[in-house]
């Protein structure tokens, strides 16, 4: 999508510690990006620091961009681009019109969304959705998808939602959130205390009795068996996170019905993760009177996996007669989803996602 389109857009991936800058046209990026210190404790100089950067990437264009589109920490009003109270930006207090701020510095449109939100959508339009879909035709299915859960494991538990090739945003620029779900086994917390960088250390740090600080890489290692350390309790540090996620993604997926991709730092140990991912979205719930049956009306495949692949791609499909008449129609009752790992990886996917964003928004 876009991808003949010559209207450049100047992107923007924002963090705590760093600002990068980039610009991308036709679905490429076509500068060397900037990176400048956020300067987060202080507002004039974070500022300074934005209108900086966009006009040093400005400078490397060989037209003017049409708009600039990134994603922001939230809470936010996102459609009228006021930044809230942010933990990782100490400045951002009472509401700060970031949005309006860079119109006025760049009289161009200003798009800024959630990075969970742009992460959803540029896999729903350039990622895992059209590559799933091209994957079923090649394998003969009649089977297509339409709408997409996005979800990323880093330093949270972000998400977004593509409906049928709308980004969801929800009226309180909300829409997708998943990190504040109810957390299945310490209830009263949120399952971001269980999907997280954090989590991830805390079980390790629990189940080894080891006090050290170590990163998700070390207790990845761990896992592998190429690092010192306790292997079993790193292994049941990323399961366990995958057992968290699976009861979350299970509730959104009830309401969403599509597929769901999975990016961000700690995908790297998605072998890990996802076993228990996916046993925790097809296990079962049931009645009082006794009755067993699977919590969600689909399967939950791993799309990663070929011979998962190859199930979910033939279903159950098959010919029935059309009562009165001699046609038959394509019938296939086996209800299904697919989890896969994005292979754009969450930073190209948000930067698409921001990208192709802004020019649906100026098309349309």
């Amino acid at each position: 999508m876009y991808s003949n389109d010559n209207r450049i857009v100047m992107t923007l991936d924002a963090g705590g510690t760093n600002l990068v800058f980039s610009a991308i046209r036709g679905g490429d990026e076509i500068v060397i990006p900037i990176t400048l210190p956020s300067c987060a404790c202080d507002l004039d100089q974070c500022l300074g620091q934005l209108a900086t950067g966009f006009t040093r990437i400005r400078e490397q264009l060989p037209e003017s961009p049409v708009a600039i589109s990134f994603a922001f920490p939230g809470p936010a009003d996102y459609p009228a681009g006021i930044i809230g109270n942010l933990p990782n930006f100490p400045s951002f207090r009472g509401g700060v019109a970031l949005g309006p701020y860079l119109e006025d510095q760049f009289n161009i449109p200003v798009f800024i969304n959630n990075d969970g939100d742009l992460f959803a959508y540029g896999e729903a339009l350039t990622g895992a959705l059209p590559e799933i879909n091209n994957r079923l035709e090649k394998a003969g299915s009649i089977k297509r998808y339409k709408n997409l859960l996005g979800v990323t494991l880093g330093t949270g538990f972000g998400a977004g939602v593509v409906i049928d090739g709308n980004l969801l945003m929800g009226d309180n620029a909300a829409g997708g959130d998943v990190w504040c779900f109810r957390n299945k086994k310490y209830q009263q917390y949120i399952v971001e205390e269980s999907v997280s960088i954090r989590a991830v250390q805390r079980v390790y740090r629990e189940l080894s009795g080891d006090t050290a600080t170590y990163t998700p890489k070390d207790i990845f290692d761990m896992a592998e068996g190429t690092r010192p350390g306790n292997r079993q309790a790193a292994l049941r540090a990323f399961a366990e996170l995958g057992e968290m996620a699976g009861d979350a993604i299970a509730q959104a997926i009830t309401l969403i019905d599509g597929l769901i991709v999975i990016g961000g730092g700690l995908t790297g140990a998605a072998k890990y993760i996802l076993p228990a991912l996916l046993q925790e979205m097809n296990s079962q719930t049931g009645m009082m009177d006794g009755s067993r049956f699977s919590r969600l009306q689909s399967k939950a495949y791993n799309l990663d996996d070929e011979t998962q692949f190859s199930q979910f791609a033939k279903g159950e499909a098959v010919k029935i007669h059309v009562p009165g008449s001699g046609r038959e129609v394509d019938y296939d009752p086996c209800k299904r989803i697919g989890v896969m790992i994005s292979k754009q990886g969450a930073s190209r996917s948000v930067a698409l996602g921001a990208y192709v964003y802004a020019l649906n928004q100026l098309t349309n």
